[in-house]
């Protein structure tokens, strides 16, 4: 039996891999679980440093499996409850990594194949991806990921593409913030070379975490909470190993290791 997720680490990197190509890499309550699973290990994994959200095949992913929406149909409330909530503790898996999470989108992502790149931490598509959230237009509701499309893109945006359920092009979708940034085909590896390599090589593992952790807590509170917040942060940082680290190097004129 095909292994729906590939689940690889080198070099500091875990890679995770839709691996449904047949099915267009189509999310069923299978494959959300062992998102969840594969994501909760790189997260804990001190030898890990950066997780590579991938997809085998053409689509990256073109949201909700087929046979899973035509037992929907059938399920009862509680039954969609279950569902909902296990694809939400995915993508709140994803969102809350201490480890930087990126995306590289090959292909289309629709639904809720476009909220996995929402939830990550920087995306790359691939020019000729279509990205967008078709829900409304079979009166379904992106209701999950509303929260995190609204914080990466701000509300007009996100109103535009949840309300009206268009798919958008990858420069379009790096144009309003959506992805980070758009590559041609011969471009795409080497941007994805580029942004795992910066993260390995020029900055602190603790200090991402922390500085990730910070981004999110000021984005759901108040501005003195947050200050008080960053006050805090800053104070500790400046006692953490890879912070005496970094200040060492610095001042000896050398290039730190991380």
């Amino acid at each position: 039996m095909q292994d729906i997720l590939l689940y690889d680490i080198r070099d500091r990197v875990a890679t995770i891999t839709l691996n449904r190509p047949d099915k267009k890499n189509a999310l069923n309550p299978d494959l959300v679980t062992a998102l969840n699973e594969a994501f909760t290990a790189a997260s804990a994994d001190p030898a890990v440093k950066i997780i590579l959200l991938r997809a085998n095949g053409d689509v990256f992913c073109a949201g909700a499996d087929l046979e899973f929406l035509k037992n929907l149909r059938k399920a009862s409330y509680e039954e969609n409850l279950e569902d909902s909530r296990r694809l939400s503790n995915m993508f709140y898996k994803i969102y809350n990594s201490p480890k930087v999470v990126i995306a590289a989108v090959q292909g289309h992502a629709i639904a809720g194949g476009c909220g996995l790149l929402t939830v990550c931490d920087m995306a790359v598509a691939r020019e000729g991806a279509m990205l967008g959230y078709s829900e409304t237009r079979i009166g379904f509701v992106p209701a999950i990921v509303a929260r995190f499309l609204i914080r990466k893109t701000g509300i007009t945006t996100a109103k535009r593409l949840l309300l009206s359920g268009e798919l958008v092009s990858a420069a379009e979708a790096a144009r309003i913030g959506l992805v980070t940034e758009a590559a041609n085909d011969a471009g795409f590896e080497s941007r994805i070379v580029h942004w795992t390599t910066t993260f390995l090589e020029k900055t602190s593992g603790d200090a991402l975490a922390a500085t990730k952790k910070l981004i999110h807590y000021v984005s759901d509170h108040t501005a003195d909470e947050s200050t008080r917040y960053a006050i805090e942060t800053n104070a500790l940082s400046r006692d953490s190993d890879d912070c005496k680290k970094g200040i060492d190097a610095f001042l000896n004129g050398e290039k730190v290791r991380w």
